[in-house]
């Protein structure tokens, strides 16, 4: 056992790689900026690998016989099975995460929306202040320069630190009106101030939450195989035929991209900020807190 770790760590250290670069490595292949990039250059190498298996069996056409040839197509469905479900698995857990990202957007405006209804209740300055805490504390939660040269992730991280430097503000003014003035209206405020910060730190965990990389360097991996054993087959059978082949190459270079991209907080499948926006709109339409109606049951 140790021997054997031993010899891993050494064909580490030959290539010059360690789990973290290895990582690094995964995470830019996998989550760059750009992903048609990672499209293009997987068709193009799904092609040449049927080229290579396609090749390799010319060359050993002869010696090969029927009874092979049945074993070989077994082995063929069971590969092209095994890629299908993987398929199948991998994309379930992206679409559960888009819809877990799309279900805390519409939480979280709710929440915001709960806090500034409940703010206008609080006897001033906490009033104004807190109602234009939240007017910025919405404004940094919806995405801005996505065109910019920055990475997703420094830009979240960014807007991360300003919605939590916001909040503890909020949340500095609430604890000195809860000791000034400990009223079950003030109670309220703080339980809504309470779930907008839950759901803050709910929705930077789903951010970091996605699929493994080692699950999508596998979904690869398998492709690559089936790629290659249906070249061989191909070959086998003294038949290139290129039309099929190439659908079938980018449907499944279609499929691992939507994966991918399902799985990334930003991308060509992106989560409506609708809920956000309208927040947004409704919050600075008005310099403060909307006046108490009479008869209006607070959330």
């Amino acid at each position: 056992m140790i021997t054997e770790l031993r010899k891993q760590h050494s064909v580490k250290k030959i290539f010059g790689l360690d789990d973290n670069n290895c990582n690094m490595i995964l995470e830019t292949l996998f989550h760059g900026e750009n992903l048609l990039i990672l499209f293009g250059v997987s068709t193009v190498l799904f092609l040449l690998i049927f080229e290579v298996g396609y090749r390799i069996a010319r060359e050993r056409q002869t010696s090969i016989d029927e009874a092979t040839k049945a074993w070989f197509t077994a082995i063929y469905s069971a590969i092209l099975a095994m890629l299908g479900l993987l398929l199948g698995f991998s994309y379930a857990m992206a679409q559960q995460r888009f819809e877990v990202r799309k279900q805390l957007v519409v939480e979280e405006a709710n929440a915001i929306g709960t806090t500034y209804l409940r703010a206008e209740w609080l006897p001033e300055p906490y009033r104004g202040d807190v109602a234009k805490l939240l007017r910025q504390y919405v404004d940094a939660r919806l995405p801005k320069d996505l065109d910019s040269n920055r990475s997703i992730d420094e830009l979240v991280q960014n807007a991360s630190v300003l919605s939590e430097r916001l909040l503890d503000q909020m949340w500095v003014r609430a604890v000195e009106v809860a000791k000034k003035d400990p009223t079950p209206v003030v109670s309220l405020f703080l339980s809504a101030l309470n779930e907008t910060i839950d759901l803050h730190a709910k929705r930077l965990a789903q951010f970091q939450n996605r699929i493994p990389n080692s699950v999508l360097l596998l979904l690869y991996l398998f492709t690559s195989v089936a790629m290659l054993i249906t070249g061989y087959g191909s070959g086998l059978r003294s038949q290139r035929l290129v039309l099929p082949i190439v659908a079938m190459v980018v449907l499944v270079s279609t499929a691992l991209y939507v994966v991918v991209d399902l799985d990334r907080p930003e991308g060509l499948i992106n989560v409506s900020q609708g809920s956000m926006i309208r927040l947004q709109q409704k919050l600075m339409a008005s310099t403060e807190p909307p006046a108490p109606i009479s008869g209006q049951r607070t959330k």
